[in-house]
């Protein structure tokens, strides 16, 4: 198998017929696989998924539990992929599989990991635009994305990535921080982002949230060292402020004046306490779902497996 093309499904029924067709049409002279994750959609997406499967020998279908999020539903998926280079993309023709053939000449020359670089020229709302922003910018920090690179959803990369990423075996997989522990050897093609097929968008504050802490607590320890080394400051000022306060005292008979000053600290670093346990809470809990093996994915049901 040439290629395996995995798309994670939700609430894309009236998308996925055109979406089979366009793959099909563009991947025609290619030995290759689609393959369809639903993520637990509450419309009928696994019911057009199965009509296609029937239609075309080429997709493969899988249907799960429940909504387990966009990285596990790729895992899945990623699981039942053969092919020599998997391409991953979006279930809403945001993404142009006619842009597939330019990622897989990309990457066939000289390197892992191509993406498709449409950050100038994104459809989408303007606080998504942000958080895509501030998601690059904490992911040049806590995974070390080179500056350069845009973390796109829809990217091509070769077999040694994908079976180094079945490897995971964590809760709470994070394709693009995993990629960036596997290889450097990343680049990117620039190519057009097109407004939704149809329909409204998943994509959510909650999920961006979820891609914030996927970040923060999974790949890193550190938070832990920034709450750790803040805690740290707060007291020596506490303690050097204590230490004035007593010389004041002694040495001139003044005593500190003003409750609105000490309310205001004790929130302060009331707050910053919390924020921290915070912080440590996150890590803690991930590392108990972790040890309880609690799975990436559970499976309902596949077609043409």
């Amino acid at each position: 198998m040439e290629v395996s093309v995995v798309i994670p499904v939700y609430n894309s029924a009236s998308i996925l017929k055109e979406l089979s067709k366009q793959v099909n049409a563009e991947l025609l002279h290619i030995d290759f696989e689609l393959i369809l994750v639903n993520d637990g959609s509450v419309d009928e997406s696994w019911s057009v998924i199965e009509q296609i499967a029937k239609e075309f020998s080429t997709v493969k279908g899988i249907s799960l539990a429940k909504n387990f999020g966009q990285d596990n539903a790729i895992m899945a998926g990623l699981g039942l992929s053969c092919g020599n280079y998997v391409v991953i993309m979006d279930d809403d023709l945001q993404h142009s599989p006619s842009d597939i053939p330019i990622l897989l000449e990309k990457i066939k020359n000289d390197c892992d990991v191509c993406y498709a670089d449409f950050s100038g020229d994104l459809h989408q709302s303007w606080w998504k635009n942000i958080g895509s922003m501030l998601n690059s910018k904490q992911a040049e920090f806590f995974i070390k994305k080179p500056k350069h690179i845009y973390l796109s959803p829809f990217k091509v990369v070769n077999r040694m990535v994908v079976d180094s990423l079945l490897e995971y075996k964590g809760t709470y997989p994070y394709i693009d921080g995993l990629i960036f522990q596997i290889t450097n050897l990343v680049s990117q093609v620039q190519v057009k982002h097109f407004n939704r097929y149809s329909g409204t968008g998943n994509y959510n504050l909650r999920r961006s949230i979820s891609v914030f802490f996927k970040h923060t607590t999974g790949f890193s320890i550190m938070p832990l060292r920034i709450a750790s080394f803040f805690g740290l400051s707060l007291s020596i000022l506490g303690f050097m402020l204590g230490v004035y306060y007593i010389y004041m005292y002694y040495m001139y008979g003044t005593t500190v004046e003003g409750w609105t000053s000490i309310i205001v600290l004790q929130l302060f670093i009331g707050g910053a306490t919390l924020a921290s346990l915070g912080i440590i809470g996150e890590f803690i809990g991930r590392s108990y779902l972790s040890i309880n093996r609690k799975p990436q994915f559970i499976v309902r049901k596949t077609i043409n497996d």
